[in-house]
């Protein structure tokens, strides 16, 4: 009989420890979400470029900005309270939300001006040749958003980062000949018309969410417009 009540003994306390682990734990990751559950302050993107101007004793020159301001902007997302979170797979990362969509519009983001560097701003006209460090930056920051395996997907961002500064920095070095960045008004409406689309389909997704009443824009008010399915 006394085996019995000492096996009794360890059996409760082996539960209790469990139990205290499990509470533990979950204590653990609940004060984890709420630290990493905060947004990250705001920076100036004059005064970024200026300090990193004069990090690399560098002018400021046309380009400067929008360079830093989207290497700062990825440099945020990454080095957050946390890190980066859309490809967590274990608690607390996974259980968040909020973050991880804003990631993704960070990304989304970037992506698009990435492409709009590569494909306009630093190109003259359309049979002119492509900027090496942006043909690269492009792809990299492509990669899937989700990703966990080698190569993460912050792996890929970082090698973009590193692309995009190093374009950066040949826009203010010596050789006038290295890089490129053309402020034409036209390279700026083409952005900004993806820009315009891309927060045009949010405002849909959003309204349609609450449930409102929407007037259907699909044809513009135009008489002589079709589409192929009503």
């Amino acid at each position: 009989m006394e085996s019995s009540a000492l096996a009794v003994r360890r059996s409760s306390w082996f539960v209790r420890g469990v139990l205290a682990l499990l509470l533990a734990m979950g204590l653990s990751i609940l004060a984890m979400m709420w630290w990493w559950d905060t947004e990250p302050g705001y920076f100036d993107p004059i005064k970024a470029t200026q300090q990193r101007a004069t990090e690399r004793q560098q002018p400021v020159v046309v380009g400067s900005a929008t360079t830093t301001a989207l290497i700062r902007s990825l440099e945020v997302m990454l080095d957050k309270r946390g890190g980066y979170l859309s490809n967590d797979k274990l608690p607390p990362g996974v259980l968040l939300d909020n973050i991880p969509n804003w990631e993704f519009g960070v990304v989304t983001a970037s992506r698009d001006l990435t492409r709009a560097l590569r494909n306009e701003f630093s190109r003259s006209q359309t049979q002119s040749v492509e900027d090496k460090d942006l043909q690269e930056a492009e792809p990299l920051i492509s990669s899937p958003n989700d990703r966990w395996l080698l190569p993460s997907s912050e792996s890929q961002y970082r090698k973009a980062i590193g692309r995009i500064d190093s374009y950066s920095a040949r826009l203010a070095d010596a050789d006038k000949d290295d890089a490129q960045f053309y402020a034409r008004a036209d390279n700026l409406v083409d952005f900004l018309s993806v820009v315009s689309t891309r927060l045009g389909s949010l405002s849909q997704r959003l309204s349609a969410s609450v449930g409102q009443m929407r007037i259907d824009t699909d044809l513009a008010n135009d008489p002589n417009a079709q589409q192929s399915r009503p």
